[in-house]
Parts: C-alpha cells; structure tokens; sequence
C-alpha cells in the first residue's frame, strides 16, 4: 500500500472504531495478530478480540469519545499521530468511578500496516494530565 493508503486506512481505524464504536470493522482494519502497545492498558491483551475490549473500555467510561488528528505523516510500512482525545467521565476508568468531568488528553501512536491491515500499535499518551482532570491527583507543587 502507498503511504497516503496507510494514512487513509489509520484515519478509517480512529473513525469507525474509537469514534462511533463500530468494532464490526475490526477484523477489516486489523491484522489478526494485531498487538496494541500501550503501559496504561496492558491487561486487554492484545489481538482483535484483545483490541476490542480494550476499546470498550474506553467507550463505557467516555460514551461521547472523540479522536482528532492534530497531524499524520506515513513512512513506509509506518503512521504517526499525534492526536487528541476528548470525552465526558461518565463510567469507571482505572477503578475511578464516573465524575462528570469533561477530559481531553493528547497523544501519539505510531501504527505499522502489514498487508493492508494494521498489525502493531504503539500508543503514548497524557495518562497523568487526564488524571489531573479528573481530580485524581494534583498538579505539581510550585514555590
């Protein structure tokens, strides 16, 4: 696939999946080995079904989730993100139940396409801002 195809395909993955919650496109988009990478979410496992309810989890603590580009460029076999999420807390997330609290965290993934599908995601994000705006923990003491 060409570069703007591999760029086109992770835009379809962010539409479909984490925004509407259309997992029936999973096994369309990913690879059937398909490892997610990620420190925060590392109990879901990986391969689609792994993907899946790891998705879910997102979805029932942020309903409303929504993933933006802030900007994307390919590389060979490669895709890079750099994104923001935004959601209301409205269902448990890392054993903190619902808040209210509306969130936006950034991030960047770099996603590896293999035979058309995604097979690897490596996925970094504001874990700690999006616990600051949950009112979890605190800022940073200044003097």
């Amino acid at each position: 696939m060409s570069e703007d195809a591999n760029c086109a395909l992770v835009r379809r993955f962010i539409e479909e999946i984490f925004n509407t919650g259309n997992f029936d496109v999973a096994e369309e988009i990913l690879a059937r080995e398909y490892v997610h990478h990620d420190p925060t979410t590392q109990e879901f496992g990986s391969g689609i079904e792994g993907f899946k309810r790891l998705i879910a989890y997102y979805r029932e603590a942020f309903p409303d989730l929504t993933i933006t580009f802030d900007d994307q460029f390919a590389t060979g076999d490669r895709v890079v993100d750099r994104w923001t999420g935004q959601g209301t807390h409205q269902g448990e997330l890392m054993g903190i139940p619902a808040t209210g609290k509306p969130v936006s965290a950034t991030g960047i993934s770099i996603h590896r396409i293999v035979d058309g599908r995604i097979a690897e995601t490596w996925n970094n994000y504001d874990a700690a801002g999006m616990l600051r705006q949950l009112g979890v923990i605190s800022g940073i003491a200044r003097e």
